[in-house]
Order: structure tokens, then sequence, then C-alpha cells
């Protein structure tokens, strides 16, 4: 299958730096704002602090090591697979190819691609972030994310996940006017088992962003002038 692109962004791209427990884009006017995934971490921040205290320091460095492998391989393919490119398997992980292969029915929905891996940001909300996919999903405009898990979280636990995308949704309309229908959510486990997530109340997410931008600015000191 070949994918049809368009892009409305230009060449749009920030410089980014890594700060304690923050990572921070440079807008074009030169102001430093954090990271979509830096307040949502943060606003979640107890859960992953108990959840490293009930499995060990040590255990829990080495499954967060591997997600974190096994997820940036994923995405790595779904980039090759989306941009047209051909996808040498000897170049990433064993368990990649299997989930790729009962990934790849999901991935064939996508059309009319409007970004891969693009840096998106908002003056008005002051934050910016990097995006996995903004493009139709079903012949509907959506912002699109590839999640790899051990296995298939509740939707109860994916606040976060919704939350992140929605912001994506509002910096696309706010710098290019195009509005984004939904949110969609493809994640497959390494057994193969995959879900799509497809969310359209983009409204309510949107109270719970700025919920989680002002617990992050009140508990940052000095978060108004972050990057100085």
């Amino acid at each position: 299958m070949k994918f049809e692109h368009c892009n409305y962004l230009g060449e749009l791209e920030l410089k980014n730096k890594d700060t304690p427990g923050c990572r921070l884009y440079e807008l074009p006017d030169g102001q430093w704002v954090p990271s979509i995934t830096s307040v949502t971490s943060f606003y979640n921040r107890q859960i992953f602090i108990d959840w490293r205290k009930r499995v060990g320091l040590e255990e829990a460095n080495k499954i967060t090591k591997r997600a974190t492998a096994r997820g940036t391989d994923f995405h790595e393919a779904a980039q090759a697979y989306l941009e047209n490119r051909d996808l040498v398997w000897e170049d990433y992980l064993p368990a990649t190819k299997f989930m790729f292969h009962h990934a790849a029915p999901y991935l064939d929905k996508i059309n009319n691609i409007h970004a891969i891996e693009r840096t998106l940001y908002s003056e008005y909300l002051g934050l910016a972030g990097r995006v996995d996919c903004i493009a139709e999903y079903e012949g509907e405009l959506a912002v699109i994310d590839f999640k790899t898990s051990e296995k298939i979280k509740p939707e109860k636990w994916l606040e976060n996940y919704f939350v992140q995308e929605t912001f994506y949704a509002a910096a696309y309309y706010e710098l290019t006017e195009i509005p984004v229908k939904k949110l969609i959510t493809i994640m497959v486990t390494p057994g193969g088992e995959v879900k799509v997530f497809d969310k359209r109340n983009k409204g309510d997410y949107i109270k719970l962003l700025v919920r989680y931008i002002k617990e992050f600015v009140s508990n940052r000191t000095g978060t108004e002038n972050v990057g100085e």
C-alpha cells in the first residue's frame, strides 16, 4: 500500500533541551516551554513512584529499559512503513516484525498523512511536543498515537494518552487552522494483540489538559521563566 502525504506545517522544527524533570522546546519567538510529555508525566508521577516501589528499583529499571527499546523500535518501523520506505527487518528487534505483522491491518486504515514524527507547539497553551502521526484514519482526520505494551491496558488507565493527543490536536489547529476530528491510539502487545481506542470527546480532555498544566506550573518554581 502506498500512503499519500500532505504538508501544512512547512519546515517547522524546534530546538529542544533536557533539564532535570523536564524537556524544553524553544518557540520561534525565543521562549522556552515544557514538553507535553513532561507535563503528563508530572501529573501522573505518583503512579510511577508507587509502581517502582512495588516491583523494586532494579526490576523497574529493567522493565522500563525493555519497554522503551520495544516502543522505539516499533515506532521506527511504523514510521518507515507510513513513509513508503522498505522495511529491512534485520535492522529491527525480532519481536518488532511480529508486532508489526499484527498491527499492519490497522496501519492500513491510515491515509492522507499530514505529519509523522513532527514537532508541534501552542503559544496559547505554552507547550510543545512531538506527535507520532496526524492523518486520516478511516476517512477522518485524527491524531494517531502508536503504543506498545506487555498487555492491553484498560481504557481508564489511558487518560494521560488522550490528554497528550488532545494537546497535539489543539496545537495542530492553532498552527494550521485544520480541525482534527478524533484521537486514535493503536496499542499492540508482544503477543500480537491489537486494540484501537477511538476518542471523539476532545472537549473533556481539553479541561483535563488545563488541569494538568496548572498543576505542573504551580509545582515548579520559576516555571514562568522555565527556559532561563
